[in-house]
C-alpha cells in the first residue's frame, strides 16, 4: 500500500507535501513536455560531442567537428582585408585632394574612416562627432587649428599638447594672477558681447580695453581667433567650454587645456588618411 493519501476531491494520490493546508497532487508531467525535455538532453549530449563545450585548464574540448568561432571570425577578417586591399593601396598611393576628387575612392575612404572614427575617436568627440564640453564639435566650421584636409590630417597624425615633437601646442595664460576680479568679470562680459550674446553693457565697455591689452594678441582685436596658435574664435558664439559669464570668467582665471593623442604612431598611414577625409566631409571642412 502507498504511504501517501489520496485527495478526496480528485482521487489523485498526494506527494505528502502541504503548504497552508494545500496539498500537492502527484500528477505526472505531460508526455509532450517530457518528450521535449528528453530531446533537449539528447541534443546537449550531441552538442558536447560535436562542438567545443567543456572548459579545461588552458583550453576547451575541441569537438568531433573541430569547429571554432574564433577561427571563423579570423577567416572572415582575412577575406575582408583581401577585398579592401586594392582600395587601401589606391588610398596609400593617392594624395588627399586626389581622394576627394575620386567619387568611388571618396566613398570608400568615408566609410572606412567612419568605422575608424567610431572605434578611436567617438569616445571624446561623440558618435556623431557632435563633441562635448572640452571636446570640439567636428560638424561645424569652427576650427582651432584649421579645417583644410592637410590641417586636419596633421592634427590627427600628431595630436595636440601630448608632448610630441610635432604636436600642436599652445597654452592660454592664467590671468587670475594678473587681473583683478572686477577686471576679469569685465573681460568676460566683453567676450560675451563679441559673440553676440546677452551681456552687461557697462561691464563690457570696461572690458574692451582690458581685452585689447591682454587677449587681442592671440584672439584678434575683434575676437576672430588665430588658427596658427590654436586660439579660438570668440565672435561666433561657438564654445569649447561653458559660454556664459561664469564659465568665461573661470577660463580667464585658470584656463583648461585639452590634450589629443597622436594617432600617427598608433594607426597606419592609410587609416589616418581615411579619418582625415571622414572628418573633413562631416560638414565643416574648409
Amino acid at each position: 500500500m502507498s504511504d501517501f493519501e489520496k485527495d478526496e476531491v480528485s482521487g489523485v494520490e498526494t506527494t505528502g507535501h502541504a503548504w497552508d493546508g494545500v496539498k500537492e497532487l502527484n500528477n505526472p508531467l505531460p508526455r509532450w513536455w517530457l518528450s521535449i525535455f528528453y530531446a533537449t538532453v539528447v541534443w546537449a549530449v550531441g552538442y558536447c560531442i560535436l562542438y567545443p563545450a567543456w572548459p579545461l585548464v588552458e583550453t576547451t574540448t575541441k569537438g568531433v567537428l573541430g569547429y571554432s568561432s574564433r577561427a571563423e571570425v579570423q577567416q572572415s577578417l582575412v577575406e575582408l582585408n583581401e577585398r579592401r586591399a586594392p582600395w587601401r593601396d589606391r588610398i596609400a598611393a593617392a594624395d588627399l585632394d586626389a581622394i576627394i576628387g575620386d567619387e568611388e575612392l571618396l566613398r570608400f575612404a568615408r566609410r572606412a574612416g567612419g568605422a575608424a572614427f567610431q572605434l578611436h575617436c567617438s569616445q571624446c568627440h561623440g558618435s556623431g562627432a557632435q563633441g562635448a564640453p572640452g571636446y570640439p564639435n567636428l560638424n561645424d566650421d569652427s576650427w582651432l587649428w584649421g579645417g583644410t584636409l592637410e590641417e586636419i590630417h596633421f592634427t590627427i597624425t600628431h595630436g595636440v599638447r601630448n608632448g610630441g615633437d610635432e604636436a600642436r601646442d599652445s597654452e592660454m595664460p592664467a590671468f587670475g594672477e594678473d587681473l583683478s576680479a572686477e577686471e576679469t568679470e569685465a573681460t568676460a562680459a566683453y567676450v560675451l558681447k563679441l559673440g553676440g550674446l546677452e551681456h552687461d553693457a557697462a561691464l563690457a565697455q570696461k572690458g574692451a580695453t582690458i581685452f585689447e591689452e591682454n587677449c587681442a594678441a592671440c584672439h584678434g582685436e575683434s575676437g576672430e581667433g588665430d588658427q596658427s596658435l590654436g586660439a579660438p574664435k570668440l565672435a561666433d558664439a561657438i564654445w569649447l567650454l561653458a559660454g556664459d559669464q561664469e564659465g568665461i570668467v573661470s577660463q580667464i582665471k585658470n584656463p583648461k587645456h585639452g590634450v589629443m593623442p597622436s594617432w600617427g604612431d598608433k594607426l597606419d598611414a592609410v587609416t589616418v588618411k581615411e579619418l582625415a577625409v571622414y572628418v573633413h566631409t562631416l560638414g565643416g571642412g574648409q
